[in-house]
């Protein structure tokens, strides 16, 4: 799989909010541990997880629609770019949820990937990495790591 590396840089220098899909509250996970690497570095973090209402004192939103809802509501502004951290078969509902929503970006961490949802997002105007992992991305960019 290879993904561009522009385009990495696109996603990881505009985007300001992150819905970070099935973001867990156990320190062991990645989803975890990223959700709270991007917070600490500048990032506007939204976890969705139908089972948490908070997870590292924020709350944490049941889907898509709710975190797009609280984004639009706070900062006028919408999530800018969906991370998923769900098993490759549960990408297809949520590519359908990026494109009605219309969010500009999604990211499909390590292992994650469905050739045939990430055509249909592209093909929809979504800007989409697959099967890379965002903190390994944006620890490699120096460039990137002062809070924004």
């Amino acid at each position: 799989m290879n993904n561009d590396p522009a385009l990495i840089d696109e996603i990881l220098r505009t985007a300001k909010t992150i819905a970070v899909v099935g973001m867990s509250d156990k320190t062991g996970r990645a989803s975890h541990h990223i959700g709270r690497y991007l917070a600490e570095n500048g990032y506007r973090v939204l976890p969705v997880n139908p089972a948490l209402g908070e997870i590292l004192g924020m709350k944490s939103y049941p889907d898509l629609d709710a975190a797009q809802a609280a984004a639009l509501k706070e900062t006028g502004k919408g999530i800018d770019l969906v991370d998923v951290f769900r098993a490759s078969e549960f990408v297809p509902p949520i590519v359908d949820d990026v494109i009605r929503l219309k969010i500009p970006y999604l990211w499909l961490q390590d292992g994650v990937i469905h050739e045939e949802a990430v055509a249909r997002a592209r093909a929809a105007g979504v800007k989409c990495i697959q099967n890379d992992c965002i903190f390994r991305e944006h620890s490699a960019r120096p460039h990137l790591h002062t809070p924004r």
